[in-house]
């Protein structure tokens, strides 16, 4: 196999059981060019490779699994995503429209806000750590969840309770999450990485192609794309630009920089969408849509 990984990102084998950990724990983890491509390579890199036959997605450190999109590449005009447009459209992290065969399994080590959640959301399973936290707070800032997140945690969860945390932005801990079946197991932190290959072994057993055409079965992946999400991306889209251009998307994280209450104006088209900021990217198969902010600090979008 090719070498894989970067600076940003941590590649290695154990067994038939690929491990990929977003390694800026500086950063908490925060998501760059280099975070989206590293992911991305990964995946195909394991979905070519028939001896792979379960993924592990998690993060370095013990504070956050992903803080989002990285805000200060941001203020520096860096683009999150790689030049090559094919790795552009794997989404946000290099994940969150990468659909491939292989079982992916999210290894939660910490807070999963805003684009962490999308990430978790994105795979097939997740373990979390006792401590974590799962939450779309992006409406407290004026923001949007631009990743995958409002449309697919009312797939996964109860449709109220998903609805709650989307309008609310109020965070659920790792046990509540478990008891909604949006993760499938909890564990102290000194045993999370063990859960997650025991949860990996359970499924590296069974008959490999078995296992991957039931996957693309049960999700509905064709030619590396799940069909029935392409409407709701292009929906997804078109609502973050509205966000995203208002009033609201820059009082938000102002607000919240000066320790003050937001004051809303519900009002739109207070600006273009940078060029800098590169959705085809982060959020799904656009090239327009902007960043979003994840567990509200300087790093996270």
């Amino acid at each position: 196999m090719t070498q894989l990984g970067n600076d940003a990102v941590k590649v290695e084998t154990r067994g038939n059981v690929m491990l990929i950990t977003i390694n800026r724990p500086e950063a908490r983890n925060a998501v760059n060019a280099h975070v989206h491509e590293g992911v991305g390579d990964a995946l195909e890199a394991a979905d070519a490779d028939p001896d792979i036959r379960c993924v592990i997605v998690t993060g370095a450190g013990d504070k956050s699994f992903c803080a989002g999109a990285d805000l200060v590449a941001l203020s520096r005009g860096e683009s999150l995503s790689p030049d090559d447009k094919a790795k552009q459209a794997w989404g946000f992290a290099g994940i969150v429209s990468h659909a491939i065969s292989k079982p992916v399994i999210a290894c939660v080590n910490g807070t999963a806000l805003g684009g962490g959640l999308e990430i978790t959301l994105a795979c097939d399973l997740a373990v979390a750590v006792d401590s974590a936290q799962f939450g779309l707070p992006e409406p407290k800032r004026g923001l949007f969840a631009a990743a995958g997140g409002v449309f697919r945690l009312p797939e996964q969860l109860p449709k109220k309770i998903a609805m709650e945390m989307i309008l609310t932005g109020d965070p659920i801990s790792a046990q509540r999450a478990l008891e909604l079946g949006l993760v499938n197991a909890v564990a102290p932190r000194e045993a999370l990485l063990e859960t997650a290959f025991a949860l990996a072994a359970r499924i590296a057993v069974n008959a490999p192609l078995s296992v991957q055409a039931s996957k693309r079965m049960a999700l509905g992946i064709v030619d590396g794309k799940v069909t029935r999400d392409e409407a709701a991306w292009a929906q997804n889209r078109a609502e973050a630009k509205i966000v995203f251009t208002s009033e609201d998307s820059r009082e938000g994280p102002k607000a919240f920089a000066e320790k003050r209450a937001p004051v809303w104006k519900a009002r739109w088209g207070w600006r273009p969408i940078p060029s800098a900021w590169p959705c085809s990217s982060a959020w799904g198969r656009s090239t327009t849509a902007p960043p979003i902010r994840c567990e509200g600090s300087t790093r996270s979008a």
